[in-house]
């Protein structure tokens, strides 16, 4: 019987809000002051690159295991050693004196650590809410946005009163406060005891890899749908890891307010897309069943041109306008991401599916930052950020390309998900 205090559910949703903050906060500190440690540490800009990248990489691969892994291990003690993992990290990261420790502290403990909170996170939160379900779940999801915004304008104020250890020592000893509040206030997922005999006689057998790849090898619109989404990752990690650079370097900003612009426009039209393309979606779905692909293909072309400016541009206004309409038509895209995965894939395999699209496009994307910091060095960050609206194109076309010739074919109506 559930006897969790009635509020339980939205103290864990707060606590959960805060971690994944911090989840988001940490990985984009890290990009906000790099200049800061590129001249205290004397790197290049592709070793800049290449620790970005690892942390990507690692982050992708670990993902698929993570989502495994909380089927089997309590979910609370996953959060918290995820928190306590990347928190570690990253305090770590400020003791940095090269480019190895950097590449151990910030990819190989912050990155795992990372990978291993949100499943485990939105499945305790999928458990706990039910009639309320959708709007925890949109709740938890705006901690993506403001931790990004927040954390970019916290790590450049921080960087440039203090040093950019101090951001590092800062977010990390934060965390590890947060792992200690997990420990304490969260509590172990229960299950009830009719729900559990039921499941214990009337479920289906655990899903077999073998199954799982015989139904993926079937489906070829999951192969366009992750390459794509590996063209869209790898254009959002190069963005987020240059762009407060591009900033402070082109146009002069402070650290802070370049950290601070270079997220603030992208994500809060990133949000208003979210909004639009969700309800739209939703709207037609029923008659329209192409419509969530659609969606994704408009995302990333129309998008295209936007990033194209944001690169190009010699006015900050113009940037500014470029970065507020990336981000929008980013949003439509993010808003049907999974949604157009699960039109194509029987509910059984969906959770597997999920997460071999996730290592798809995170080992593709890992590529981004340490290319463009090689761009930067021998040619300029201009044509590199420009450049990435040429993968949106890219990522765009396949989509169009599987909408016209495997969809119809790879659909699943509601009658065969039964």
């Amino acid at each position: 019987m559930n006897n969790q205090p009635r509020f339980y559910k939205w103290e864990m949703l707060l606590i959960l809000w805060v971690a994944y903050f911090l989840n988001q906060g940490d990985r984009q500190i890290y990009n906000a002051v790099l200049p800061l440690i590129k001249a205290d540490l004397k790197v290049s800009d592709v070793e800049l690159g290449m620790v970005a990248t690892a942390f990507t990489l690692l982050y992708g691969v670990f993902v698929p295991l993570a989502g495994c892994l909380g089927d089997f291990v309590t979910k609370k003690w996953i959060v918290c050693l995820s928190l306590l993992t990347f928190s570690v990290g990253t305090l770590c990261t400020g003791f940095s004196t090269g480019i190895l420790l950097l590449i151990l502290f910030r990819s190989v403990a912050t990155g795992v650590g990372e990978a291993f909170y949100y499943p485990a996170a939105n499945s305790l939160i999928g458990q706990h809410h039910h009639n309320t379900r959708a709007q925890a779940m949109a709740v938890h999801q705006s901690s993506l946005y403001v931790g990004i915004i927040a954390s970019s304008w916290i790590a450049g104020w921080v960087g440039e009163s203090h040093g950019w250890r101090a951001t590092f020592y800062t977010f990390g000893s934060f965390g590890l406060l947060m792992a200690v509040v997990v420990a304490m206030r969260l509590r172990n997922e229960h299950q009830d005891a009719a729900i559990a005999a039921t499941a214990t006689h009337f479920t289906e057998p655990p899903v077999r890899l073998g199954e799982v790849l015989r139904s993926v090898l079937r489906t070829p619109t999951l192969y366009f749908l992750s390459v794509a989404f590996g063209a869209m990752v790898f254009a959002t990690v190069g963005y987020m890891t240059w762009m407060p650079t591009f900033l402070y370097e082109k146009f002069h900003l402070s650290l802070k307010d370049a950290a601070l612009n270079s997220m603030l426009w992208h994500f809060i039209f990133a949000f208003i897309g979210v909004m639009v393309g969700g309800r739209v979606s939703d709207r037609l779905a029923m008659r329209r069943p192409t419509i969530r692909m659609e969606m994704e293909y408009i995302g990333l072309l129309l998008g295209a041109p936007f990033i194209w400016l944001m690169g190009t541009s010699s006015n900050l206004t113009m940037v500014y306008v470029a970065l507020a309409g990336f981000g929008f038509f980013r949003g439509i895209y993010d808003s049907n991401l999974f949604a157009a995965l699960f039109d194509v894939i029987p509910p059984r395999y969906r959770s597997s599916a999920t997460g071999l699209m996730l290592c798809c496009a995170f080992t593709v994307g890992a590529t981004s930052p340490v290319l463009l910091g090689y761009v930067k060095q021998h040619i300029s960050l201009d044509v590199g950020l420009s450049s990435l609206a040429f993968v949106y194109l890219f990522g765009g076309a396949l989509i169009l390309t599987a909408t016209r010739m495997f969809f119809a074919k790879d659909y699943i109506h509601e009658a065969k998900s039964e």
